[in-house]
C-alpha cells in the first residue's frame, strides 16, 4: 500500500486504492477526481475550498469537521472525534483527536481531527496538525503513520519520532507538514535518523 500513497506537499496525500482519497488538499497543481476528500481542520492550508474544487465530482464525498462545512462545496459529511463509518463498504474512516498540548494553534476544544483510514485491510493514520498526545496510544494497530515533523505548529521531528516509537508503533512512518509553510527536508531526514533501525521511515516526494 505504501507505493499507492503519494505526497503532494505539506499535508496533502493522494491515496490510491479501490477509491481515490485526498487529504487536506492544498496548492493542487492539476485537476483530478477524488472519491473521498478528508479535511482535518479549518486553517487555510488544510481547508482550502479552491483546492477542493479541483478534485470534486458529483459523487465526491468531503469529510470534514463542522467548522469547515460551510466553506466547502460538494457532498460534505461532518465529523467529530470518535465518529467511525464506512464509505461504500470499501473504506473505513475513523475521526481521532488532533490538538496542541504546549501551544495554542490547535486547541483541543476546537474538536479538530486526524483520521484512521482502513483500505484493503491496511490501517493508515493521518495525524493532522497535532502534538504528541495521549490518545495516540489508543489507535490500535497502525500499519502506516503519516506524521507532522516541522515543529512550530505541530510536533518536532524528535517528538514525532518518540510518538511513533512509544505510542503509535506503526510498521511504516511517513513524515509530512514540511517544505511549504514551515519546516524543511532536514526535519524529515532528522525524523528518519531518529527511527533508523527501529521503525521504517519512507520519505515521499
Amino acid at each position: 500500500m505504501i507505493e499507492k500513497i503519494h505526497w503532494l506537499g505539506h499535508d496533502t496525500f493522494k491515496i490510491e486504492g479501490e477509491m481515490v482519497i485526498y487529504t487536506d488538499p492544498y496548492q493542487i497543481k492539476q485537476q483530478d477526481v477524488a472519491n473521498i476528500i478528508l479535511i482535518t481542520h479549518e486553517h487555510y492550508d488544510h481547508c482550502s475550498p479552491a483546492d477542493v474544487q479541483k478534485l470534486l465530482s458529483k459523487e465526491t464525498i468531503v469529510v470534514a469537521p463542522t467548522d469547515c462545512a460551510s466553506k466547502l462545496g460538494g457532498k460534505v459529511r461532518t465529523v467529530k472525534v470518535g465518529d467511525s463509518f464506512s464509505i461504500e463498504g470499501k473504506v473505513q474512516i475513523e475521526a481521532v483527536p488532533a490538538y496542541n498540548v504546549n501551544k495554542n494553534f490547535h486547541p483541543k476544544k476546537n474538536g479538530w481531527v486526524g483520521y484512521v483510514i482502513t483500505i484493503q485491510g491496511v490501517r493508515i493514520y493521518l495525524a493532522g496538525d497535532t502534538d504528541r498526545i495521549p490518545e495516540m496510544k489508543n489507535l490500535g494497530k497502525i500499519d502506516i503513520a503519516l506524521l507532522p515533523v516541522s515543529g512550530t505548529y505541530v510536533m518536532t521531528a524528535r517528538e514525532a519520532a518518540e510518538a511513533a516509537l512509544q505510542d503509535i508503533k506503526p510498521t511504516i512512518a511517513v513524515p509530512m507538514h514540511y517544505g511549504s509553510i514551515v519546516g524543511s527536508s532536514k526535519d524529515a531526514e532528522e525524523f528518519r535518523r531518529l527511527l533508523e533501525g527501529k521503525v521504517q521511515v519512507v520519505i515521499k516526494g
